[in-house]
């Protein structure tokens, strides 16, 4: 499971990508996306350190990728975030755990880090923005059939 700084980066980065490439608040992605603003800023703060974001002060600021949303994998806000689903330890936290010294989850822990790892690569920000615009999409559909059908939905 990825940390929960991991997860905020990547919908916070989705709903970025979502917009367009037009500049956004952190404070308007903290209320489309749930995050708490403060921690928001945190995490926008070290992803603007790290060459994801790009952020800008004053009329029309706001944050906006550095790159594509394509080219901005799972796995790239991992290792910028330093999670743990990254790295390589030992399952049963054993010190000096290799190939050559296994302990007995190794060969598991090993074939499973790496499938991980390479879904992580093969998921990006692109794909993100994609579930977040399909999300803001149903709300707004949702609301739509309620004023429509005067606040009852239909059996």
């Amino acid at each position: 499971m990825l940390s929960q700084a991991v997860g905020y980066a990547a919908s916070a980065l989705g709903y970025v990508a979502a917009t367009g490439g037009n500049p956004v608040l952190v404070k308007d992605i903290a209320e489309a996306t749930g995050i708490p603003a403060p921690y928001l800023a945190k995490i926008i703060h070290q992803l603007g350190r790290k060459g994801f974001v790009i952020t800008r002060r004053g009329v029309g600021g706001g944050v906006i990728l550095a790159r594509p949303a394509a080219e901005i994998s799972l796995y790239d806000l991992c290792i910028a975030m330093d999670d743990n689903a990254v790295k390589t330890k030992c399952i049963l936290g054993v010190d000096g755990c290799s190939e050559e010294r296994a302990c007995p989850g190794h060969q598991f822990w090993s074939r499973h880090r790496a499938r991980q790892i390479e879904f992580l690569q093969s998921l990006n920000v692109a794909d993100v923005a994609a579930f977040e615009t399909k999300k803001r999409w149903s709300h707004v559909l949702k609301a739509r059939q309620q004023a429509a059908t005067g606040g009852v939905s239909p059996p």
